[in-house]
């Protein structure tokens, strides 16, 4: 690619990253994890139009240092080859001076990235990434920058970043602030936590639609190369319209009339690497249950409903349910907790958190225990979880119910959804 053509993308990129320092940009707990005066790699991983961007800017804005910056998802730098790498570089210290700080927008569209990364790591520069595919940017740094790379998971906006935008103060609990809190999150309950979602995006259903299909398209189709692109396509929607949900091969290959199962397989595993999905294992000490018994869940509840031909209802239990899962994954960041379902031969708990063989909480969810059966389904599935984990930190989590319950010895906290979500634990 001829360097001319190379600096003229770079300098609109500069136009475009000069218009944001007027912005006013919210701070997202995530941006603490970026250690700018670390000699690692700093890697902001997550779904399509999360907020990897914006995030990063606000670190390095936050920092007051001079960087350059480059973004590869531009259609104007599709035939860039590993070759011009040098000459991107050349184009930044031309058009931005001395920097020490190299901020690199979906670098894994270039092949042999991670090479040039590991040069100017040497060369004492600090660099933040971000990308959109947690396989390849693993995979890569795993070979080339072992022990040189610091990764950070980002999801779409959670409830208190949602308060923040609304300018609501999740820590008075007045009267006014309950009843603000609980208007608040019923609007997040149903539009989901993508960003331009929330800055009043005119058609939800075509920009969810959009941005579902340049990730099969753009993340998937193009890098491995998938041929029947159909069946991929009818696969993501039919776990969209059923996540929550148990993955079973066999029933998926019928239904969406795929016969291999390492086809399936892997079908799977791009969903989970490009964040339109995420799993979770059965709590078990057997490596092959934990395996073969996962459940999925839509990145965002946007995902589940806001879809041209979405077929998913309005389930609230199951909305309810992907949002606690999404917020456990974002307390999640930092830790060396994971995250599980427990599955027993009478009963079901919806989360274990453990962190090592130590299960730190226990989780279940459900919209409305007001009904007799309901609620006795539910206490009955905390205390299998409690008891089958050795924890007696049990947390009940519904939309709108508070109490304490005493039931067997173990006491569950029941806890209003969008009281929980604007508290630690």
């Amino acid at each position: 690619m001829k360097i001319s053509d190379i600096e003229k993308v770079l300098l609109e990129q500069q136009d475009e990253l000069e218009a944001l320092e007027g912005e006013v940009l919210i701070h997202r707990p995530e941006e603490d994890l970026i250690n700018l005066k670390s000699k690692l790699a700093q890697v902001v991983i997550g779904v399509r139009r999360s907020g990897k961007s914006t995030l990063c800017f606000n670190a390095l804005r936050k920092a007051g240092v001079h960087y350059a910056y480059a973004n590869f998802d531009d259609e104007r730098l599709e035939e860039l080859e590993t070759k011009d790498l040098d000459n991107v570089l050349q184009t930044l210290y031309k058009i931005y001076g001395k920097f020490d700080y190299l901020f690199l927008d979906e670098i894994q569209n270039i092949d042999g990235w991670p090479l040039f990364v590991n040069r100017l790591l040497r060369q004492k520069i600090h660099i933040l990434i971000t990308g959109s595919n947690a396989k390849l940017l693993s995979t890569e740094l795993a070979t080339h920058l072992t022990g040189r790379h610091h990764k950070i998971e980002l999801f779409p906006f959670s409830f208190k970043d949602w308060c923040l935008i609304k300018e609501l103060d999740y820590n008075r609990l007045t009267t006014k602030n309950k009843g603000l809190l609980s208007k608040a999150y019923e609007e997040y309950f149903r539009q989901g936590g993508f960003p331009e979602l929330i800055s009043g995006e005119e058609n939800p259903k075509e920009y969810i639609s959009t941005l579902i299909d340049n990730i099969i398209s753009q993340d998937i189709k193009k890098r491995y190369k998938i041929r029947n692109i159909d069946a991929l396509k009818r696969l993501t929607h039919h776990i969209l319209n059923e996540a929550p949900t148990l993955i079973v091969k066999d029933a998926l290959q019928n239904i969406i009339g795929i016969k291999s199962e390492r086809t399936l397989s892997n079908y799977l595993m791009y969903l989970n690497q490009t964040y339109l999905i995420s799993t979770i294992s059965k709590y078990s000490s057997r490596s092959r249950e934990r395996s073969r018994n996962e459940k999925s869940y839509a990145i965002d509840v946007a995902f589940m409903d806001k879809r041209e031909n979405a077929f998913s209802g309005e389930n609230l239990g199951w909305r309810l349910e992907t949002i606690v899962y999404l917020e456990l994954l974002r307390r999640k960041a930092g830790t060396e907790n994971d995250i599980y379902y427990y599955q027993g031969r009478s009963a079901e708990t919806d989360f274990v958190v453990c962190d090592g063989n130590k299960t730190l909480a226990v989780y279940q969810v459900s919209y409305d225990i007001s009904n007799e059966k309901t609620r006795k389904r539910e206490i009955k599935g905390c205390i299998a979880g409690a008891k089958a984990t050795k924890c007696d930190n049990i947390f009940l989590i519904t939309d709108h119910e508070s109490e304490i319950i005493e039931e067997e010895g173990y006491t569950i906290q029941v806890t209003p959804i969008w009281e929980w979500l604007t508290r630690e634990g």
